[in-house]
């Protein structure tokens, strides 16, 4: 899994010259305490660094092109401290390809009332500093956030930290490269998508590469690392009696600890972080890959069922953002309903299910899977912990890509579930059944999507505005007859946007 540590955001302060070295002085030492206080707070997920105090057009048009070949810059934290004249920022924000917030903020919270005079004024100068500056990105028309409040405050450092870690997840998706074992599932819909303009427009690529491939990659894993393998599944897990040591079924868990180890270098090697399978075409396998999806997912890749690459895609970034949180992630289906009282949805899959989320100790077991004609495969089994969660999908309405997200509220299953061998979440959307499910259906969202008790809705949000995707959300506001003017509304704006762009 990423390191955010390793990656860093550059906080980049604008003046002017017509104050005075003095004056510069002292915002260079205002932006550098700001920035080391904002690196060093609890819960930061990566290094604030702070750059050099802009005073020219020439500066910051280079400070701009840096930003854009730094390999772990992942975003520009922006504020004026005093007037920046914005004509100075146009050639550089054209330039730049990072994603921005803009800090509205100053070095001190309060008035000095009795000690206030005219050189105080002009040093602290953001309350019409940053509208000038924002003038400039609106004007341009440009994709950022606004975080306005005092920099010490708990609540502006969880907002920006949120942007941060949606930067993170996008930063990655610049690089991030998907294996697709085989296509996707026949005559489905919803998996399909252009590859290409996801590429353009989010940045990762997506190729195919036959079972074959990964069928030889299997073939080489030696018999001693199986071993090692079963072993740590052994200690790891509660594992089902046939699939012990001796077991009956013991074959079966050692040729699934072999396909995970054939399908990890298989990634490494490629240097993918995230992939996608179907039980349409397992030739050279004995059974659907189980608990390689899932172990890998708890390592950090992304992963879509049937041939789904957009959701593949989506896991990562949500797992990229949620690095070191409490609580996990996972790829997840919308599979069947308790219509009792308000409605709940049974989440799962036939297998891959990331035990990030789980409550306890997972179980190995090994049950008959009814579609894809091979070997019985080997799962984990739970139940997801309870709590708050999103459940977001991502898909492609055919001019532009659209992500939809339903705040939901997991619980535990209400009795036992003895019969039901796969892993799986249970959860009551936000506002309720009736209204969640209408909105999702009329906004074509799938019925893949990235499950997360770590993250919050404000993450997804941050993360689409960087990607130019739109965005819609479900929760304990939403009505139906307020989300369909915003689809109509949505869809006016999307067409006459690209009316303007073209």
């Amino acid at each position: 899994m990423l390191d955010l540590r390793q990656l860093e955001a550059w906080f980049v302060t604008g003046s002017q010259d017509l104050y005075g070295q003095q004056t510069l002085n002292q915002v260079a030492e205002h932006s550098r305490a700001i920035a080391q206080g904002l690196s060093d707070s609890a819960g930061m997920p990566m290094k604030i660094v702070f750059k050099p105090v802009l005073t020219t057009p020439d500066a910051i048009y280079q400070l701009c092109l840096e930003a854009n070949s730094a390999k772990n810059c992942i975003g520009v934290v922006m504020w004026m401290h005093t007037f920046s004249p914005a004509k100075m920022w146009i050639a550089g924000l054209k330039a730049l390809q990072k994603p921005f917030v803009h800090l509205h903020t100053q070095f001190n919270r309060e008035l000095p009332w009795a000690t206030i005079d005219m050189e105080f004024m002009n040093l602290n100068q953001s309350a019409h500093g940053d509208r000038e500056f924002g003038y400039i990105a609106s004007r341009m028309r440009l994709n950022r956030k606004v975080v306005v409040g005092f920099w010490q405050d708990e609540n502006i450092r969880e907002e920006l930290t949120t942007w941060l870690r949606a930067a993170s997840a996008w930063h990655d998706a610049q690089i991030l490269k998907i294996a697709r074992f085989g296509d996707n599932m026949r005559k489905v819909a919803v998996t399909e998508g252009d590859k290409v303009e996801a590429q353009i427009r989010l940045g990762y690529s997506v190729n195919g590469y036959g079972l074959g491939d990964l069928a030889q990659c299997l073939r080489q894993v030696s018999d001693s690392d199986v071993d090692k393998l079963a072993a740590n599944y052994d200690d790891s897990y509660a594992v089902a009696e046939p699939l012990r040591a001796g077991g009956e079924k013991r074959a079966a868990l050692r040729e699934a600890a072999r396909i995970e180890l054939g399908l990890r270098y298989f990634l490494v090697d490629g240097g993918f972080k995230a992939f996608t399978d179907t039980f349409e075409d397992l030739h050279g396998l004995t059974q659907l890959p189980g608990i390689a999806v899932q172990r890998l997912m708890a390592d950090g890749y992304g992963f879509g069922a049937e041939g789904d690459w957009k959701t593949a895609a989506l896991v990562r970034a949500m797992k990229v953002m949620s690095v070191g949180l409490e609580g996990g992630t996972s790829f997840m289906e919308d599979y069947t309903y308790d219509l009792k009282d308000g409605g709940k949805v049974l989440g799962a899959h036939m297998l891959e299910i990331c035990p990030s989320i789980a409550d306890g100790k997972p179980s190995l077991e090994i049950h008959p899977l009814a579609i894809g004609g091979k070997a019985d495969p080997v799962r984990l089994v739970f139940d997801a912990r309870r709590g708050p969660a999103i459940n977001a999908s991502v898909v492609d309405v055919g001019d532009r890509l659209r992500m939809v997200v339903n705040q939901v509220n997991t619980i535990l299953p209400q009795r036992p579930l003895p019969k039901l061998p796969v892993a799986r979440a249970i959860w009551i959307p936000e506002p309720n059944l009736n209204i969640a499910a209408t909105a999702w259906i009329l906004a074509g969202g799938a019925h893949h999507t990235g499950f997360s008790q770590a993250l919050t809705v404000q993450h997804l949000e941050d993360f689409a505005g960087m990607a130019g995707v739109e965005f819609l959300l479900i929760d304990n506001s939403t009505t139906v007859s307020q989300f369909k003017k915003e689809l109509r509304w949505n869809d006016m704006y999307y067409r006459l946007a690209a009316t303007n762009l073209n």
